[in-house]
């Protein structure tokens, strides 16, 4: 099959792409779009397959927490082979400007809570493939850039931290942005970049920013973080259109 041209250069064939959330609101938006799909439901997970934009996209909510995440985007690669897969959702920003509803997508994810520097690594260090920084696939990420500047929404390129901590302190914060670089902070992005990693699936991240350090501290989280998860939706289904 020839390949085609996006973005300047000789582009992958992304034909059925992977879609991941967390949580229901950030996954009902893509179910609802799919064309006749089917489902099913493997270590508790729901897997929908259906038609979107002439791809074929299989969905799912994998849960909260990078354990969940994990096993949402191993049991996606082995069971439905996708040609790439997108983390989507909210998440907390932590770069300075970063606003509620803004849009990161993720040039790299680290994970900031894997901590080995007792035996003398750096923090951050995911032992076993030696590196702290998983790179996202370049042709997702300027496909996802498009799409936001299609949508003219604000957004950022830049690292975004997971781990099983939900921030909500400035220390946190702090100590996440200082050691790491990072422009957002949430709990899957990372763990589903590592499994991709290890089996060479491209993969990208994008998140809509639910709260910032920068936000009002008398904001209504649930009612932002629906409203984020929506911007993250629209970002995903225009993507999918210039796959």
């Amino acid at each position: 099959m020839k390949k085609r041209t996006f973005g300047g250069f000789m582009g992958k064939q992304y034909e059925t792409v992977g879609i991941i959330a967390a949580m229901q609101m950030e996954i009902d938006g893509i179910w609802a779009k799919l064309q006749n799909p089917t489902q099913e439901t493997i270590s508790g997970i729901r897997y929908v397959r259906g038609m979107l934009h002439g791809k074929t996209v299989i969905a799912a909510k994998c849960g909260v927490g990078k354990v969940f995440a994990a096993v949402c985007a191993q049991t996606m690669i082995l069971r439905y082979a996708p040609d790439c897969i997108i983390n989507t959702g909210v998440a907390g920003g932590l770069a300075d400007g970063l606003q509620v509803l803004d849009l990161v997508i993720a040039s790299h994810v680290v994970q900031h809570d894997m901590d080995t520097s007792g035996l003398g690594d750096p923090v951050g260090l995911l032992s076993g493939i030696d590196i702290i920084q998983i790179p996202c696939d370049g042709q997702l990420v300027s496909a996802l850039q498009r799409s936001v500047q299609i949508l003219e929404k604000q957004h950022m390129l830049g690292v975004v931290a997971s781990g099983d901590i939900f921030v909500c302190t400035e220390q946190q914060r702090s100590r996440i942005r200082d050691q790491f670089h990072a422009a957002a902070c949430e709990m899957e992005g990372g763990a589903i970049g590592q499994a991709c990693y290890l089996n060479q699936v491209p993969f990208g991240v994008l998140r809509a920013i639910s709260d910032s350090a920068s936000a009002d501290s008398g904001m209504d989280y649930p009612v932002f973080a629906a409203a984020a998860a929506e911007t993250a939706v629209a970002a995903i289904d225009q993507m999918l259109q210039l796959l």
